[in-house]
């Protein structure tokens, strides 16, 4: 099952703009910092009055009631920045994105302008051949990937953990996985479940708080200005779907953890809106004039402005609510991105 939006990213809205200060961003990971996992802090928002709550990850169950249903990605985060070699000798980072077919794949030749028929030699023999430009992307092409190994193997001697530059120095992969993750696949974390432990989980599922899984496979996030959401693959099991259900027909609410979750559970309906199971490719972009008819409420951490994902968030709590709890974290001095603090839409 494959959901399209009718308007591309382009001619949509701008997303949400603020001033977002350098100092805000995680250079590390909390235990870097002395904190473990469910220590980062939690900006808990209400739609309803654009109430404001600061607290701690570790605090969540104070804010969910018996019969809701958390539903979390069990995606597991590959090892895709590999080093690379062009023809003329040079040596550039390739992220690898997605895997579209057996030994076909999305990548980016990260800061490189590369051409088709272009071969780039990798580690250990590996060779990924230029092929086309991926839906007209000036910066993502798929790629022929010849390895010497099955790929988990080879990513698992050779590949790193993609990064950023906010991110100072390298982190082990581990760093990079949520608790739960089960199936390897995605570019990068999804990182809206890094903080959950296993001790948390079993206080909310003490608490009477559901839990439920989907699987979607995140791709690169570096999306150019004005550049499409691509393609990923998801999962929506049929326990999920069910359970969707019953929790929506006793009155609790679904909390989807991460973007992901959202655009997997907004992807797996039928014409009525009800959720099912499927599995596929999914392009959905969800904007405020598309709404959202699964999800109730969102944990997120906090995006850069202009950000794509931004729409979404807009989609489930407001432009005007947004602006609010943007700028009560930006004065509270929450951190940004994948090692920072997060963000509870109830």
């Amino acid at each position: 099952m494959v959901h399209r939006e009718e308007k591309a990213m382009g001619d949509l809205p701008s997303p949400l703009d603020f001033l977002l200060p350098p100092e805000l961003e995680a250079h590390e990971p909390p235990e870097a910092r002395g904190l473990s996992r469910d220590a980062v802090r939690l900006l808990v928002s209400f739609r309803g009055d654009d109430q404001i709550i600061h607290a701690r990850f570790s605090d969540l169950p104070l804010f969910l009631r018996p019969g809701d249903l958390i539903v979390v990605n069990d995606s597991a985060t590959l090892p895709a920045a590999l080093p690379a070699k062009r023809t003329d000798g040079s040596e550039i980072t390739l992220h690898l994105s997605t895997q579209v077919l057996s030994g076909l794949w999305v990548g980016e030749p990260r800061k490189t302008r590369v051409e088709p028929g272009e071969r780039l030699s990798l580690p250990g023999g590996g060779v990924a051949t230029v092929l086309i430009p991926y839906r007209n992307s000036a910066r993502l092409w798929v790629m022929q990937l010849v390895l010497p190994e099955p790929l988990l193997d080879y990513l698992s001697r050779w590949g790193r953990p993609i990064t950023y530059p906010y991110v100072h120095g390298q982190w082990p992969i581990e760093i990079y996985q949520t608790v739960y993750a089960v199936y390897p696949g995605s570019a990068e974390m999804p990182s809206a479940g890094r903080a959950f432990t296993w001790e948390l989980i079993e206080r909310l599922q003490a608490k009477g708080i559901g839990w439920a899984r989907i699987t979607l496979h995140t791709g690169v996030a570096s999306l150019e200005h004005g550049e499409e959401l691509y393609e990923e693959f998801y999962a929506v099991p049929h326990e999920t779907a069910l359970r969707i259900r019953e929790t929506k027909l006793m009155g609790g609410r679904v909390i989807a953890v991460g973007t992901t979750v959202v655009r997997a559970l907004e992807s797996s309906v039928d014409e009525t809106g009800c959720p099912i199971a499927s599995k596929g490719w999914t392009d959905l972009v969800i904007t405020p004039a598309r709404g959202v008819q699964v999800v109730d409420g969102l944990l997120t951490g906090f995006h850069e402005p202009k950000a794509t994902h931004l729409a979404m968030l807009e989609a489930i709590a407001g432009r005007a609510h947004l602006a609010k709890v943007y700028a009560a974290a930006v004065e509270a001095r929450y951190l940004w991105h994948e090692f920072g603090d997060l963000h509870l839409i109830l």
